[in-house]
C-alpha cells in the first residue's frame, strides 16, 4: 500500500465532500425558488444531491469491473445513513419526525429495502430489476412533489382568504411597479444561474472524486486481502455518506430537524432506486452471496428499526442516537473481524446474536406498544372531554 494510494483516497474523500456540499447548496436554492417545504426538499432534492457520490462511485465501480464495490457502497451507505449519521445527529440535537415521515416515507423506504433484497436473491440485479427500482423512485418523487405543491398553493390561497380586490390607496405608480418587477426578475435569474453553476461544479467534483476513490479503494482491497464488498461496506460507504452527515448536522444546528431526517430517509430511497437502478441499466450488477445472506438483511432490519424509534414521541432522542451509533460500531467490527478471520469473531457474534440484538428488539417492541397506549389514552381523554362539553 503506497503513499500515492492513501493520497488518492484522501483527495477523493475531500472532492466528494466539497462536491456534495456545492450540489446540496445549489439544489436547495433551486428548490426554495419553486416553493417546496424543507421536509420535501430534504426528501427529494437534498436527498438526490447527497446520493450523487454513491451514484458516481457505483457506476464507476461497475464499469471498472468491481460490482462488489457498487453493491457494498449502496448497502453500506444505507446502513451508515441510519445508524451512524442519524445517530450522531441525534446526539447533537434530538430529531423531530413529523407524522408524514412515520406514516408514509419510512414505510416506503422499508419497502424499497425489501424489494432490493428480493430482486438480489438470484445473485444479479438485472436491467429489468433496475427499471423496476428506478420507476418506483420516479413515482414516489412525482407524487411527493405534486402533493407538496398542492398544499403550498392551498396555504397561500387560505392566507389571502380568496380576496382578489386591489387596493389603490398608497399604491406605487405603474412605472415603479414595473421597475421593481424587472429588478426582481433580474435578481431571480441571477440566483438561478448561480445555483445551476454550483450544481454543475458539484457534479464535476463528485465525478473526479469518485474515480479517485474507486481506484484507491480497489488498491486497498488488494493490499489488505479484503474483497471489494468489504471495502465498499466500510471505507467507501462512510466516505460517500459524508455529504449526508454534513447536511444533517447543519440542518440540526439550524433547527431544521425535519430536513435532517428527511435527508436520510430520502437518500436511502435514492440510493436504491437511482444508484442501483441506473447502474444496473448500464451493466448488470453481480451480488455476492455474503451480501445476500448478511448485509442486505441487516439493511432491511435497520430500516425496520427506524420506524418504532421515530414513532416513539415522533422524535429520535439522544439515547436512541447513542443506540444507533453503538450498533453501527458493532456492525463495522463484525465486518472487519469476519474479513480478517479473527479469533474474536465467534464470541462477538454469539454475544450480538443471542443477547444484544434480541434485547434491543424486545425493547423497541415494548416502546412502540407503550407509545400506542399513550396515543390511545390521549384520544380517549379528548373524546371524554368533548362529550362533557
Amino acid at each position: 500500500m503506497s503513499a500515492l494510494t492513501l493520497g488518492a483516497l484522501a483527495v477523493g474523500f475531500v472532492l466528494l465532500v466539497a462536491g456534495g456540499e456545492s450540489l446540496v447548496r445549489g439544489a436547495s436554492r433551486l428548490a426554495v425558488t419553486i416553493g417546496m417545504s424543507p421536509l420535501v426538499v430534504g426528501l427529494t432534492v437534498v436527498a438526490f444531491a447527497t446520493s450523487t457520490p454513491e451514484l458516481a462511485v457505483s457506476v464507476d465501480a461497475a464499469l471498472s469491473g468491481h460490482p462488489g464495490l457498487a453493491v457494498g457502497n449502496v448497502v453500506g451507505s444505507n446502513i451508515a445513513n441510519i445508524l451512524l449519521i442519524l445517530g450522531l445527529t441525534a446526539l447533537v440535537a434530538p430529531l423531530l419526525a413529523k407524522s408524514r415521515i412515520v406514516r408514509v416515507d419510512i414505510p416506503i423506504m422499508v419497502g424499497f429495502s425489501i424489494v432490493l433484497l428480493v430482486v438480489a436473491l438470484d445473485g444479479v440485479i438485472s436491467a429489468l430489476n433496475g427499471m423496476l427500482l428506478l420507476a418506483g423512485l420516479v413515482a414516489y418523487v412525482v407524487v411527493t412533489v405534486v402533493i407538496s405543491r398542492k398544499r403550498t398553493a392551498g396555504t397561500v390561497e387560505t392566507t389571502h382568504d380568496g380576496s382578489t380586490a386591489e387596493s389603490t390607496a398608497g399604491a406605487e405608480s405603474d412605472a415603479d411597479a414595473e421597475a421593481d418587477e424587472d429588478e426582481g426578475s433580474h435578481k431571480g435569474a441571477h440566483s438561478i444561474l448561480m445555483s445551476c453553476a454550483m450544481v454543475a461544479l458539484g457534479v464535476l467534483l463528485l465525478v473526479v472524486g469518485a474515480r479517485l476513490l474507486v481506484t484507491a479503494a480497489s488498491d486497498l482491497a488488494a493490499a489488505w486481502g479484503m474483497s471489494d464488498l468489504v471495502i465498499g461496506l466500510t471505507v467507501v460507504a462512510i466516505g460517500t455518506s459524508l455529504p449526508e452527515l454534513a447536511t444533517s448536522l447543519v440542518a440540526a444546528f439550524r433547527g431544521e430537524r425535519d430536513m435532517a431526517v428527511g435527508n436520510i430517509v430520502g437518500s436511502n430511497m435514492f440510493n436504491i432506486g437511482a444508484v442501483l437502478g441506473v447502474t444496473s441499466l448500464i451493466t448488470p450488477i453481480e451480488v455476492a452471496a455474503g451480501a445476500i445472506r448478511f448485509d442486505l438483511p441487516i439493511m432491511v432490519a435497520v430500516a425496520l428499526a427506524l420506524l418504532p424509534i421515530a414513532f416513539t414521541g415522533m422524535a429520535i432522542k439522544r439515547w436512541e442516537g447513542f443506540l444507533f451509533a453503538g450498533f453501527y460500531a458493532a456492525y463495522i467490527a463484525y465486518v472487519v473481524l469476519q474479513a480478517s478471520g479473527h479469533d474474536a469473531l465467534e464470541p462477538f457474534s454469539t454475544a450480538m446474536l443471542w443477547f444484544v440484538i434480541p434485547f434491543t428488539a424486545v425493547w423497541l417492541v415494548v416502546l412502540a406498544t407503550y407509545e400506542l397506549g399513550v396515543i390511545r389514552g390521549r384520544k380517549l381523554a379528548r373524546r371524554q372531554l368533548a362529550a362533557r362539553e
